[in-house]
């Protein structure tokens, strides 16, 4: 019990150092820096190309679950039709007509994996474009205003507090929207 204790006070000891420094290194840099935020996957979902890749890709998802639903359709009709006429044919046949029906099975997964890369290799092929355009018009506006770093204040991404100035509307206005 007590080493735990020392571990925990051990681990607290660190979070608390490591805490000052960041508010340290954090007032520091903007004594030093001009820093804006801005969040980067509200602006990337705004963006009118945004919405097209996303209903590119929404598509092309539908193409690919119908036709996994058909060939699922399909597994069960044959599994129903087996399973119905097996009281009818030799062991022999029914073993056989397990291995195909579990060869079907194997070929409908293999389907859905190589469904799920092509979508995320299409995502990752609509996407960078996007990513880098909002990217430049980032950079373009906190360089013509005079900004050091600018911060991604989406949700999860480590910014804290974000009271320096949003430069979501003027990269939207960089963007044409």
């Amino acid at each position: 019990m007590n080493t735990q204790f020392n571990y925990t006070m051990k681990n607290l000891k660190k979070i608390a150092v490591a805490l000052f420094l960041f508010v340290a290194a954090t007032s520091f840099t903007q004594a030093q820096s001009k820093v804006a935020h801005i969040n980067v996957q509200q602006l990337l979902s705004e963006m009118p190309e945004m919405k097209a890749a996303d209903a590119e890709l929404k598509k092309l998802q539908e193409t690919y679950r119908a036709d996994i639903e058909e060939s699922m359709t399909e597994l069960r009709n044959k599994y129903t039709l087996y399973s119905n006429e097996s009281a009818s044919k030799t062991q022999e046949e029914n073993e056989k007509r397990a291995l195909e029906l579990q060869g079907f099975e194997k070929n409908i997964n293999e389907a859905q994996q190589a469904a799920q890369q092509e979508l995320q290799k299409k995502q990752a092929e609509l996407f960078a474009p996007i990513s880098e355009k909002a990217k430049a018009a980032i950079e373009k506006v906190a360089a013509a205003q005079g900004f050091d770093y600018v911060l991604d204040a989406t949700q999860g991404y480590g910014v804290l507090v974000a009271k320096g100035k949003d430069l979501m509307a003027d990269v939207k206005k960089s963007l044409g929207f």
